[in-house]
């Protein structure tokens, strides 16, 4: 019998219009709910970028991978961006499998995204696309 690591999330904000939103634990059709929560809250706080460092995701089911579509075209409709930093390989895989991966930029690390941002929004922290 095994047992589901909790979901654990935390919010850092590098720049005024972009949060990190630090995922831990099993996104899974228990806890995939709170994430699309947290993360629509983000965006309507006028985080319109939004990276989901997904390092320590022991585990995504397909409940998590549409509460990252949900959330992609929540961002993209309030002409934001969705990314991804660190995703481990069974997330990447999940990603690339069902083409989802090819809608949401994935980088190893938060710092390459945020910079990312930072470029394309002119370095000004304002709302362009990643």
């Amino acid at each position: 019998m095994t047992h589901s690591q909790p979901l654990v999330l935390s919010v850092s904000y590098p720049a005024e219009s972009i949060a990190i939103l630090t995922v831990a634990g099993e996104i899974d059709v228990d806890s995939a709910p709170a994430l699309r929560t947290k993360a629509l809250e983000l965006i309507r706080q006028g985080r319109a970028h939004l990276v989901l460092d997904l390092a320590a995701v022991g585990f995504c089911d397909s409940s998590g991978l549409n509460a990252m579509i949900a959330i992609l075209r929540y961002a993209k409709d309030r002409h934001g961006s969705l990314s991804l930093a660190g995703s481990p390989p069974h997330v990447t895989r999940l990603l690339d499998v069902t083409g989802v991966g090819e809608l949401i930029p994935a980088l190893p690390t938060t710092a390459e995204l945020v910079s990312r941002i930072g470029a394309r929004d002119g370095g000004a922290g304002g709302q362009g696309p990643l």
